[in-house]
């Protein structure tokens, strides 16, 4: 089982006794992973209208951060078209 790709993802090798250096490793691993915050979600009951409200909110960030992302590469690229070839 420790062999699936799941856990050889998550494994983090102690090298020379340095145990707080692994575990400084393995914490941010988790983090972006996103296994964290979803342990911290989970650890209490969540009303279904809260979910809901909660799933939305992230739904409209993640579309916002999407598009300012697309129109902060366009701005940031020097050799793009002109969008006004008439003015």
């Amino acid at each position: 089982m420790s062999r699936h790709l799941r856990f050889i993802a998550r494994t983090v090798m102690v090298q020379d006794g340095n145990v707080d250096a692994a575990y400084k490793t393995l914490n941010r691993f988790l983090t972006q992973d996103g296994v964290i915050q979803t342990v911290k979600n989970k650890r209490y009951f969540e009303k279904p209208c809260r979910e809901r409200q909660r799933k939305s909110f992230e739904n409209c960030r993640r579309i916002y951060h999407t598009e300012m992302a697309r129109k902060i590469a366009f701005i940031s690229k020097t050799n793009r078209e002109d969008p006004w070839l008439g003015c």
